[in-house]
C-alpha cells in the first residue's frame, strides 16, 4: 500500500554555508556518489530526472522527482536548508528526505533512515577533512553470499577491527592491503574509515536484502579508481568466499 514518508535530520558542521552548498550541488562524489549538478534555477533539471523546486544559494535547495525509477517508490524529494552560525564560519543544516513508498514500507523506511544518518555523517567528514579536493570514486557490491542476514557480522573481523574498537580510535586495518585509519563510524549496519587521503565506507545492506557494499572516496592526487575497485572487490569476494 502506498504511504508517504519523511526523514528529517538537523546538524551543525565546521564549514561555511557556501562550502556546504558546493558539496551538495557539485561535490556529491566526496560523500555520496558523483551526480549531475542541478541546473541553477527553479524548474531546472537535476540528477536522476528530478526537478529543482527551490533554488536560493547558499541557503535552500529542493529537488523532486515523480518518476523515481524504483518499483517500491513513486515520489522522491530532497530538501536542504542551510543557515550560517558563528558569523558564517559554521553552518546549520536541515535535511528532509520525503516521498512515497508504494511497497515494503517498513523495510524501505528503515533502510532509508539508517542510510541517511551514515551519508550525512560522511558529508560532515568530507567537509571538515577533505573539501574541496577533487575525488576519485569507486563503488562495488559483495557476492551473493553477502546478502545473508548475518553477513555484516563478518566485516569487522575481516577488517581486523577489535570488538572494543570505538569511533575516534586509530586502527590498523586489514583490507586489500594493510593501512592505518581513524574509525569514524561504527554500528551494526555501517563502518566508516578515514585515512589521510580517503573515506572508505562499508554498508551492511544485507539487513535490507541487498549485498554488503563498499564505496571509496579517494582524494589522493594519484588515485586510481579502477585499482581501488578491483582491490576491494577481491577483498569482498574473499570475505564472502566467492572466487575473484
Amino acid at each position: 500500500m502506498s504511504k508517504e514518508f519523511e526523514i528529517v535530520r538537523e546538524f551543525e558542521v565546521d564549514a561555511t554555508p557556501e562550502e556546504v552548498w558546493e558539496a551538495i550541488t557539485n561535490g556529491t562524489g566526496g560523500y555520496l556518489w558523483p551526480m549531475e549538478a542541478p541546473e541553477p534555477k527553479v524548474g531546472g533539471t537535476a540528477a536522476f530526472g528530478s526537478t529543482v523546486t527551490a533554488w536560493d544559494p547558499p541557503h535552500h535547495l529542493t529537488v523532486r522527482s515523480e518518476d523515481v525509477g524504483f518499483s517500491v517508490q513513486s515520489v522522491n524529494q530532497l530538501e536542504h536548508v542551510v543557515e550560517p552560525r558563528d558569523g558564517g564560519r559554521r553552518a546549520w543544516v536541515r535535511y528532509v528526505h520525503s516521498g512515497i513508498f508504494v511497497d515494503d514500507w517498513d523495510n524501505q523506511y528503515d533502510g532509508a533512515a539508517k542510510h541517511t544518518d551514515f551519508y550525512l555523517h560522511t558529508l560532515r567528514e568530507y567537509l571538515v577533512h577533505f573539501a574541496p579536493r577533487p575525488v576519485t570514486f569507486a563503488q562495488l557490491d559483495g557476492p551473493a553470499g553477502s546478502t545473508a542476514a548475518d553477513a555484516f557480522a563478518a566485516v569487522g573481523p575481516a577488517l581486523g577491527l577489535a570488538d572494543d574498537a570505538r569511533v575516534g580510535d586509530r586502527v590498523s586495518v586489514s583490507g586489500p592491503e594493510g593501512f592505518d585509519a581513524v574509525l569514524d563510524y561504527r554500528n551494526a549496519y555501517f563502518i566508516g574509515l578515514r585515512t589521510d587521503t580517503a573515506l572508505i565506507r562499508v554498508f551492511g545492506r544485507n539487513h535490507w536484502g541487498a549485498p554488503v557494499g563498499v564505496s571509496i572516496h579517494d582524494f589522493a592526487p594519484d588515485a586510481d579508481g579502477k585499482a581501488n575497485e578491483d582491490a576491494w572487490q577481491g577483498w569482498l569476494n574473499g570475505v564472502f568466499s566467492q572466487p575473484s
